[in-house]
């Protein structure tokens, strides 16, 4: 950070832009625990000049720059005057959306101050809440659309703000019963290689949902609602026959449903029921030769109405800022070498193991 008495006066063609913080906003609050916001913003503004007096801040350099650090910090104070933190991840996605807008990459409809503030559940003492404008349009769309398909890497959150929306429409009373629900078949395994009970064979791959509600539930409540039937979690097979009306359902790893397993799905729809489906067509663990039915899908469903596919990518990874190279850096290779997640077309996609969203 550069702390002077006085900034620099505008060179030839470069713009100047003054910004007051409002007394009752400590400086913190936007510069951050030891300037860390401010360093944030002059990585993503090196050729800007930013100075900072009191509650007095300023930025001289390239006009487009400077206009978009200007709106950067009138975004901050519409977050902050929330009640909510900004965040260095908060304030990196934040320009982000400014640069896509910027760029004619987004239709800019919504700000990063509506995106970071919408508050989807809150729950033990945290607010979870969409972090990218493309996670803001999946929770969005879930709310205007009775199928929604969320297809996009691991790491974007696609099941966890899914869940979210299942337990809000729950304790709103918008449904009556959450059903959680995912294939047991992955890598070509099967239950029956497994050891143990049937309980202990399905298990973990039911247990990341488990988790996820876990955040969002009191635990001790959790027991008590699924033995009364309002939460179900159970394998895609345990579908077939039914139908499910006044529910909100989801599917999880999509990915490693056949074609009949997810028109048998879909079919299971009721009435007053919400259906959301998740995966990532990119890690699909079925055996060699089975096509994916969350692949197939796409091609037959696409544009009908009350039916939408949120499609999400590595920039709305929201774990550690490594797993969206990692995404980028496969989908480089694949697509120089004519591959599929780092093998040849047709061959294995993955190594056996479960996964979370």
């Amino acid at each position: 950070m550069t702390q002077t008495p006085t900034a620099h006066t505008p060179a030839q063609g470069q713009a100047r832009a003054h910004f007051t913080v409002p007394a009752q906003h400590p400086m913190v609050t936007v510069l951050g625990s030891g300037d860390s916001l401010l360093r944030v913003i002059e990585k993503a503004f090196p050729a800007a000049d930013i100075h900072v007096r009191g509650n007095e801040i300023s930025a001289v350099g390239d006009a487009a720059e400077v206009a978009l650090i200007q709106r950067l910090f009138d975004e901050m104070m519409l977050v902050l005057r929330t009640g909510q933190p900004m965040t260095e991840d908060a304030v990196e996605r934040s320009i982000a959306m400014l640069r896509a807008s910027e760029n004619g990459e987004s239709d800019g409809q919504e700000t990063p101050a509506e995106v970071l503030t919408q508050n989807i559940l809150s729950s033990r003492g945290r607010t979870i809440r969409p972090k990218t404008l493309n996670q803001k349009r999946y929770v969005d769309a879930i709310d205007k659309h009775t199928i929604v398909f969320g297809i996009g890497p691991a790491g974007t959150g696609k099941t966890y703000l899914a869940m979210a929306k299942a337990v809000q429409a729950l304790q709103s009373k918008q449904v009556n019963r959450i059903i959680l629900t995912r294939p047991a078949v992955e890598a070509g395994e099967r239950l029956g290689f497994l050891p143990g009970t049937l309980y202990e064979k399905i298990d973990p791959y039911l247990r990341p949902l488990y988790d996820a509600l876990h955040d969002m539930l009191d635990p001790d409540s959790i027991p008590r609602l699924m033995a009364a039937g309002t939460i179900e979690v159970a394998p895609l097979a345990y579908m077939r026959g039914r139908t499910l009306n006044d529910a909100f359902i989801i599917l999880d790893e999509a990915q490693n449903t056949s074609p009949e397993q997810m028109k048998m799905f879909l079919t299971r729809l009721g009435f007053d029921s919400k259906i959301v489906i998740t995966g990532d067509v990119t890690q699909v663990d079925l055996p060699n030769g089975t096509k994916s039915g969350l692949r197939q899908v796409q091609e037959i469903l696409e544009g009908l109405d009350d039916v939408h596919f949120s499609r999400l990518t590595s920039h709305d990874v929201v774990r550690h800022k490594l797993v969206g190279r990692i995404v980028d850096a496969y989908e480089k290779y694949d697509s120089k070498h004519g591959t599929e997640n780092g093998t040849h077309k047709g061959g294995r996609g993955r190594q056996s193991g479960h996964k979370g969203k």
